[in-house]
């Protein structure tokens, strides 16, 4: 693979499961030096019910206050059409839908069925279209549940089949929400989605929960992935999933890339440092590695 697309998703996933609330300009701060560290995708914000994740209320406060750089794509957390409302105001250049996967995880995350869900996808992804917005959609606890346990491959599948025959989106995300999965279950996901869908760009969102992430991010280039989510820090985790624990760390990623002679565009050393700065902000150790060994040769 001659390159890897490291999609930053520090300032959405990373930030909404802490018990810290960081402010706007802090997070737009978090944006610039994730910017500045050579990331080009970031999911910037969460268009949620300010209620339920407090963490994410500042969303338009925040989108107002990046830096519009060529080249640069923000994308936006949608679970809803009110959520594509408030994200179409704000001029994000994609969205981000979740279906999940389970029926309870789903209730619990978002308030509705997988049906329901389904249906959100149709409508929101369908306007979106029409707006001009990059869509990806990301199929959540594709890997497990942490309410009804196992999640087999055929229903995920399936959901993958069904979204594309409703409103083909521009890209597709598997996603181990509550790092349970492992490298076979990568490839039988992937394989599967790539037979399904076989022109759409395929992403990953991994979390580390159970030492098992990175092994998957670096299965998935295997099988035809060629974009990878990562927070800076490692931190992040999901408020409805109990025990959740951080995203695979966008430094400790970048440096099995670089060592495996994948490129990201991303400076390691940079992150490292705004996860440190991060920490300081949210009073929470980091997560990652790298900033403990320094990179190899130093």
């Amino acid at each position: 693979m001659a390159e890897v697309e490291v999609i930053e998703v520090g300032p959405r996933d990373g930030l909404q499961n802490e018990a810290a609330i960081l402010p706007a300009a802090d997070k737009v701060r978090l944006i610039e030096r994730s910017i500045a560290a050579g990331l080009r995708r970031i999911e910037a914000v969460s268009f949620v019910n300010p209620k339920r994740v407090p963490q994410m209320a500042d969303a338009e406060e925040v989108m107002a206050g990046v830096p519009r750089v060529e080249g640069v794509s923000y994308a936006g957390l949608v679970l809803n059409p009110r959520g594509l409302d408030r994200a179409l105001a704000t001029g994000v250049d994609e969205i981000n839908v979740v279906v999940v996967s389970t029926d309870e995880f789903s209730r619990r995350n978002q308030g509705c069925t997988v049906e329901e869900g389904l249906a959100n996808w149709a409508t929101i992804a369908g306007r979106a279209r029409e707006a001009g917005l990059y869509r990806s959609v990301t199929l959540a606890a594709a890997f497990g549940c942490p309410f009804e346990g196992e999640v087999p491959a055929d229903k995920v599948l399936d959901l993958v089949r069904r979204i594309v025959e409703s409103e083909p989106p521009d890209e597709i995300c598997i996603a181990d929400t509550i790092g349970v999965g492992v490298p076979a279950q990568v490839r039988t996901l992937l394989q599967g989605a790539r037979e399904i869908a076989p022109d759409i760009p395929l992403r990953c969102h991994f979390h580390n929960t159970r030492n098992t992430g990175y092994a998957n991010a670096m299965a998935a280039l295997d099988h035809g992935v060629g974009a990878l989510d990562a927070s800076t820090g490692g931190f992040g985790g999901c408020p409805f999933a109990p025990a959740a624990t951080g995203n695979i760390a966008t430094e400790d990623l970048v440096y099995a890339l670089d060592r495996t002679g994948i490129p990201t565009g991303v400076d390691m050393t940079t992150v490292t440092e705004t996860a440190a700065w991060l920490s300081d902000r949210l009073d929470s150790p980091v997560q990652a590695l790298l900033g403990r060994a320094g990179p190899f040769p130093g």
